[in-house]
């Protein structure tokens, strides 16, 4: 009841405040940036039940304004519920990602930065270095005492070739506390199942739908930097466009190793108001 009762008054919120994200990715950012002026709302949320722990439901509500053609901010609200504990609000990020070169090339990079404040996550945004399922094991009281004020940085590249999107992150992660810097990974290959629009208008023409292939995963920290102790995802991936602005994403994600939760099932809905101050300027004649 809590997981559903949380869902519900996400996805309200959501529509209540009124092109939604082209990629349906959901850890794997890709080049694209938000159009100047336009303000996309999207929650993306994460269903998972590890080995030994309660089966959880992590969510972000995002608020995406793109200020500049080369540049874009993003401020996350995150929760989760877990059977069995309770529901909670578990922090907020704020992101920003800078394109340097903003005319179309082979590979495309970005600059991200993100500033967070969280506690007893469960989103699964990123994984970085030995995240695992032991995480996960910690009741919400205790879990939400060790809160992490964290800097986290990725450099983006992206590739559009022949309709296909091929995106690639490399991430590093630094604890504001004596903590060593923690590295990870995130990659994904998406395309429109037909490049062609059709002739005619429909909600469920081919050009509306993207698929693809996501996987993520730590690279342990400085210290004890590879693939020992850590986890790893990957997954197919689909989104629908919608008429009006609307985008619809799922992925099943499946973990690779004992690290990993065996299973994720991650769901998206965002919705995009273009040139949004505009609204406010015409109320105001």
């Amino acid at each position: 009841m809590r997981l559903t009762a949380l869902v519900l008054v996400m996805l309200v919120g959501t529509f209540l405040s009124a092109a939604a994200q082209e990629r349906p990715y959901f850890v794997t950012y890709s080049h694209e940036m938000e159009e100047p002026g336009n303000l996309e709302i999207e929650i993306f949320s994460a269903v998972g039940n590890p080995p030994g722990a309660n089966r959880f439901l992590g969510s972000n509500l995002e608020f995406e304004y793109g200020v500049k053609t080369w540049w874009t901010t993003e401020f996350y609200m995150d929760g989760q519920s877990t059977v069995n504990d309770s529901t909670i609000l578990t922090g907020y990020r704020w992101e920003n990602r800078f394109r340097p070169l903003l005319r179309e090339h082979w590979i495309n990079p970005v600059i991200y930065v993100e500033f967070e404040n969280i506690s007893a996550d469960k989103t699964l945004r990123e994984v970085v270095g030995h995240d695992g399922v032991a995480d996960f094991a910690h009741p919400n009281w205790l879990a939400r005492q060790g809160k992490a004020r964290e800097i986290e940085t990725k450099l983006i590249l992206g590739s559009n070739y022949r309709g296909w999107n091929i995106s690639e992150n490399i991430i590093a992660e630094k604890n504001l506390s004596n903590d060593p810097w923690e590295f990870g990974y995130a990659w994904a290959v998406s395309r429109p199942l037909k490049l062609a629009a059709s002739a005619h208008k429909c909600a469920f023409c081919a050009e509306r739908f993207h698929a693809g292939i996501e996987m993520y995963g730590g690279l342990g920290d400085r210290y004890t930097f590879g693939l020992n102790r850590t986890s790893h995802y990957v997954g197919p991936t689909v989104n629908w466009s919608a008429p009006g602005n609307l985008t619809l994403s799922f992925s099943p994600q499946f973990g690779l190793n004992d690290s990993s939760i065996p299973r994720l099932y991650r769901f998206g809905v965002s919705y995009e108001i273009e040139q949004f101050l505009e609204i406010f300027r015409r109320g105001g004649d």
